[in-house]
């Protein structure tokens, strides 16, 4: 199970890259590496922001704080200060989710590390796959309001009012599914992890599209 949290964030951003990577659009890599390092080890050296206490809402508030929801919102709130530094060159769907993956990177390694000794699947295996989610499932939701935007100006704000709410609720949902194993609630557990799928789903399923069974779109 260490070996996975060590492993699967470097694994998929390769998967990813080779799916939905395009030349110089992953001009923010050594900003995501450099400061997801950084955060990663002020964390680990200060550990828990939050000592939760049996199964009730200070683990679900414990889950959110320290564990899935800020770790994975994090990169998106740094990738948006970048962009208005002027650091970055774009703001884009696909630019999140590499800066975002990358990111995690070192802080899956440092998690795998200091959850070694815990031996807890919720931890070590869960994590870095609601971590995933959220980072390419976002990107799916900014994607959508972009599309929204250019096809339907007029009905922007209505339309756009669902694809914000599922873009907020994605982080606390992901927060709600490690809770939900945590509680032993499998049966709930297993149906808000693949809700939290969905977006990820989605997008993983479009990019493989165009760059395997259709690569005239890859570059589109």
């Amino acid at each position: 199970m260490s070996l996975f949290c060590f492993l699967w964030m470097p694994l998929f951003y390769l998967f990813w890259h080779s799916i939905s990577g395009r030349e110089g659009e992953n001009s923010g890599g050594i900003w995501a590496l450099l400061l997801g390092s950084v955060v990663a080890i002020i964390q680990f050296l200060l550990g828990s922001f939050l000592t939760p206490g049996g199964f009730g809402l200070s683990r679900w508030v414990n889950a959110c704080i320290d564990i899935v929801t800020l770790p994975a919102l994090l990169p998106f709130g740094a990738y948006i200060l970048l962009s208005r530094l002027r650091r970055l060159q774009k703001i884009g769907a696909s630019e999140y989710a590499h800066f975002a993956l990358l990111w995690l990177i070192p802080a899956s390694a440092i998690r795998a590390v200091s959850w070694s000794a815990q031996k807890t699947p919720s931890l070590l295996v869960l994590t870095p796959l609601l971590w995933t989610a959220v980072a390419v499932g976002l990107p799916f939701f900014i994607d959508l309001l972009q599309r929204i935007r250019l096809i339907q100006r007029r009905g922007f704000f209505l339309l756009s009012i669902p694809v914000f709410l599922g873009m907020a609720a994605l982080p606390f949902l992901a927060a709600t599914v490690y809770w939900a194993f945590f509680a032993q609630k499998t049966g709930l557990g297993f149906l808000l992890f693949f809700i939290t799928l969905i977006p990820m789903g989605i997008s993983l399923g479009k990019s493989f599209y165009r760059s395997c069974v259709n690569p005239q779109l890859f570059y589109d």
